[in-house]
């Protein structure tokens, strides 16, 4: 039957390739692009965590592949069809004869539309959309919680497998060291997993969510591609699904972009996830990203680029290394830059891929119920909210930084108590702490409240008029002079 089955992959391979303006290879299938068509062939492969050995195997992967990806790109995926023998012997598409093949359909697109081939045109309104897109799936995605850790506890000891495999590539001093970093890493997340779980976060992700497998059309990402084939490499915690995404971009040289990718997922995810553990499962991030970098180094090593693989065994290595947490806070009245000073700040504080940002006006927005470009009513701003909204960020970074996590704080912060309360979260979590106070001339503040667009501040000029009026006290933190333009790249 093998043997059967190999011919016939070879005649189908040479009736679709007859056809095809060009034909994509990977380990485990064939792409045949034809018109505005990509077909997509599974060989007849098993690699233990990947059985497409038997037609019947490669049909219901191919099932599975078109249901998992038509929850994020539907526009992309058109269904599974079949191969079949003809009257006179050849080969046609959903024929009456017996199958011989199965295909997946999808929607040919631009190759350089995928982020892996542009991660330097990556901007900040797509880091913002990218992030909460993510969030939304993973809010939506289906409960796994009879999955205990999920592909993370699946694949530590696999990387652990393969590495020793590839010692002639590594050495034997650093997969000693990655092992070992790893098993130990992973048994300390053992409790905070098990909370996670227990919370829901434990969820049928997408698996394989790196810049390869993110398309951008009409300026929105599209995430394609899922692990459809073996469920303990796609029933995971929502946090290692995203930390393929931001291990991914940080060894690109995007750090920056990594940051704001998970500034905003988080801002997103609160939404729908309990907070306590949303915040709390950022320690995990270390670990996540040590193995995200590991399966890509043991990835590349099999492959034969043994420079990629030592560079991502390096990164892994390095993710486990200890940074220290730290609290920043920018304050000053509407339009004086916090935002701004804030995004530029947290991608070099702490670990990768920096700090936590929290904003009082997304908090703000979050409490109300409502998406974070959407405005408020007057009622939304009463004096009452505020402290809540001002309770609401002191309670969350605290938990940031117990999780281990820098964080950056971005608010007004008029009033001496609340800069007085920033510096006393840092005390109790014993981060070193960093007030800056943010100045400029009424007239260039009003200028620029003015002409803001697409922010989730709703501050409007009457709104600085009002805070221009008050008294904001002695204020202690380093003064800066935001006059200048202030640019993020």
């Amino acid at each position: 039957m093998k043997s059967e089955d190999h011919s016939r992959q070879i005649e189908v391979a040479a009736w679709l390739a007859e056809r095809a303006d060009k034909v994509i290879e990977t380990s485990c299938a064939s792409v045949y692009l034809v018109g505005d068509r990509a077909l997509k062939v599974k060989k007849p492969v098993d690699f233990g965590y990947l059985d497409y050995s038997t037609l019947e195997k490669r049909h219901w992967a191919l099932e599975r592949e078109l249901a998992f990806n038509c929850a994020t790109a539907p526009d992309v995926y058109r269904g599974v069809r079949c191969v079949t023998r003809a009257a006179r012997g050849g080969l046609e598409m959903d024929g009456a004869g017996p199958a011989v093949e199965y295909l997946l359909e999808m929607r040919r697109f631009d190759d350089e539309a995928v982020l892996s081939q542009r991660p330097w045109a990556i901007d900040d309104a797509l880091e913002e959309t990218l992030g909460r897109a993510v969030a939304r799936f993973h809010a939506g995605a289906a409960l796994r919680p009879e999955s205990g850790q999920g592909a993370l506890g699946y694949t530590v000891p696999s990387n652990a497998a393969q590495f020793r495999k590839q010692v002639s590539v590594f050495g034997e001093t650093v997969v000693a060291s990655a092992c070992a970093g790893t098993d130990a890493a992973l048994a300390a997340a053992a409790g905070l997993l098990e909370r996670r779980r227990a919370a829901g976060f434990l969820r049928r992700c997408h698996g394989d969510l790196h810049l390869g497998n993110i398309l951008i059309e009409n300026g929105a990402p599209v995430l394609f591609d899922c692990i459809e084939f073996n469920d303990a490499l796609s029933d995971m915690d929502v946090l290692y699904d995203l930390g393929f995404l931001l291990m991914d971009l940080d060894f690109r040289r995007r750090t920056d972009a990594a940051n704001r990718v998970l500034n905003s997922y988080l801002d997103e995810a609160a939404r729908s996830f309990p907070t306590a553990e949303l915040y709390a499962g950022l320690g995990l991030l270390p670990l996540i990203l040590s193995v995200r970098a590991g399966v890509r180094a043991q990835v590349s090593a099999h492959a034969g680029d043994a420079e990629a693989a030592r560079a991502y065994m390096a990164a892994a290595i390095r993710h486990l290394g200890a940074e220290p947490a730290s609290l920043t806070a920018f304050g000053g009245l509407s339009g004086s830059g916090k935002s701004t000073q804030a995004r530029l700040a947290a991608p070099g504080l702490g670990a990768r891929p920096g700090a936590v940002i929290l904003r009082t006006d997304e908090i703000r927005k979050r409490l109300w119920g409502v998406g974070a470009l959407d405005r408020l009513p007057a009622e939304a701003y009463a004096p009452e909210v505020g402290r809540r909204v001002y309770a609401t960020l002191f309670d969350e970074a605290g938990a940031c930084l117990a999780a281990g996590r820098a964080v950056v704080l971005d608010a007004v912060f008029l009033r001496p108590e609340e800069r007085a309360q920033a510096e006393a979260v840092a005390k109790a979590a014993g981060a070193p702490f960093r007030g800056v106070w943010l100045e400029a001339a009424p007239d260039v503040l009003r200028g620029r409240v003015a002409s803001r667009t697409g922010d989730a501040s709703d501050a409007d000029v009457a709104v600085l008029e009002a805070q221009l009026d008050r008294d904001a006290g002695e204020i202690g933190w380093e003064r800066l002079d935001a006059e200048a333009p202030l640019r993020e790249d």
